[in-house]
């Protein structure tokens, strides 16, 4: 089984029709997150696939998109009312 990481997979997307492309792209991805930030876990293959849809989506000179490795092991901290991710003890990847 291939070994995923935890990214931060963030964008910023100026026209609505390609910003809710890139929302239903990242969502099939994602276990959490909000508006335009979402967490998601992603085997390498999984990061290449979302990178190359991403580039094929986005105008590279009016939008952005950020994927950021982070350690899975941080501790988690919330501010106001937020809470800590309450992830499953596993996923189901079809």
């Amino acid at each position: 089984m291939a070994k995923r990481d935890l990214y931060l997979a963030a964008y910023d997307v100026s026209e609505p029709r390609r910003l809710v492309a890139a929302l239903a792209l990242v969502r099939g991805f994602a276990t959490g997150g909000q508006k335009s930030v979402h967490e998601v876990f992603l085997t390498p293959y999984e990061k290449r696939e979302l990178i190359h849809a991403m580039s094929l989506l986005l105008d590279e000179d009016h939008d952005r998109f950020l994927l950021l490795r982070l350690d899975r092991h941080a501790r988690s901290m919330t501010l106001g009312r937020a809470s800590p991710p309450g992830d499953p003890a596993y996923f189901y990847v079809s």
